[in-house]
């Protein structure tokens, strides 16, 4: 009677130890294997457990970064595009100038009255005109750029600046000048006297005074304008003189502008002689 209960008591326990193992699920007791979402919704209504990650810091948040000093740009010079040294052909004054063809393939450069034409290259000068022939009654073609001063350079272009004020004293036709050496004072001589001073500037090349259309330019000088003010100071027109010169020929007829007024006479006057010098164009 006796083993019999104590039978019964053995079963009983051993039902009660199998429910308690099956409900810890991972079979040991006080370790759970479920997932985390299950894990807090077992530890009851109104509990909840979890961790919060640290957010990392915005980059607004981050400390900002100095650039290190960069050393100085490096100056490269011009690269050397002839033999022949130019320089910009109005001294220590503020100009301005058109970089476009108007009527004529040259330029007016504007500039304060007094200011210094300089020859833009060594060479020899050529012609001379001292006196203000122009008149608007006549309005000559000879006479429209007043007093100017041609110098024949060492590359073999020829250089005019008209409109001038006043004419160096020593300048004169077969005189040896150097590049930067002053000619003339900027004015307004000319078909320019009703305009603010200004050096009319013509690039052509050697020919007879007579052709007085070829001296008032024939190729474009604004190109060269630009290099010689910027700092590239051998950039030559040589080579288009030439190549204008033979596509025209050395003593073109006028197309332009050349008609005097009626009754006027455009007979020039016979200009000052000239030491015979034949300069090659150069390059």
């Amino acid at each position: 009677m006796r083993s019999g209960h104590i039978a019964r008591l053995s079963v009983t326990v051993g039902v009660l130890l199998a429910t308690g193992a099956c409900a810890s699920p991972g079979g040991v007791a006080g370790v759970s294997t479920l997932p985390p979402a299950a894990e807090v919704a077992a530890t009851g209504p109104g509990k909840v457990t979890a961790t919060i990650p640290t957010p990392s810091p915005t980059p607004a948040a981050q400390a900002s970064v100095t650039r290190p000093a960069g050393d100085d740009p490096v100056r490269v010079p011009p690269p050397k595009l002839s033999n022949f040294s130019y320089v910009f052909p109005v001294k220590d004054c503020r100009v301005s100038y058109e970089s476009r063809l108007l009527v004529l393939p040259k330029t007016t450069i504007w500039t304060g009255k007094g200011c210094s034409f300089v020859s833009p290259v060594n060479g020899v000068v050529d012609e001379v005109n001292a006196k203000n022939r122009w008149k608007p009654s006549t309005d000559r073609g000879p006479d429209r750029e007043g007093r100017f001063v041609t110098v024949i350079g060492d590359d073999g272009v020829r250089y005019l600046g008209g409109h001038l004020d006043r004419i160096t004293p020593g300048i004169k036709p077969g005189v040896r000048v150097s590049a930067g050496q002053t000619l003339g004072q900027v004015g307004n001589s000319g078909n320019a006297r009703s305009t603010a001073s200004n050096l009319y500037f013509a690039i052509s090349w050697k020919t007879d005074h007579s052709l007085w259309w070829v001296r008032r330019g024939m190729v474009p000088p604004w190109n060269y304008l630009d290099a010689w003010l910027d700092g590239n100071r051998t950039l030559s027109p040589a080579e288009e003189s030439r190549a204008v010169m033979n596509r025209v020929g050395a003593s073109p007829k006028c197309s332009t502008l050349c008609a005097a007024k009626p009754g006027s006479t455009d007979k020039p006057e016979k200009p000052s002689p000239t030491p015979e010098e034949k300069i090659p164009l150069g390059n």
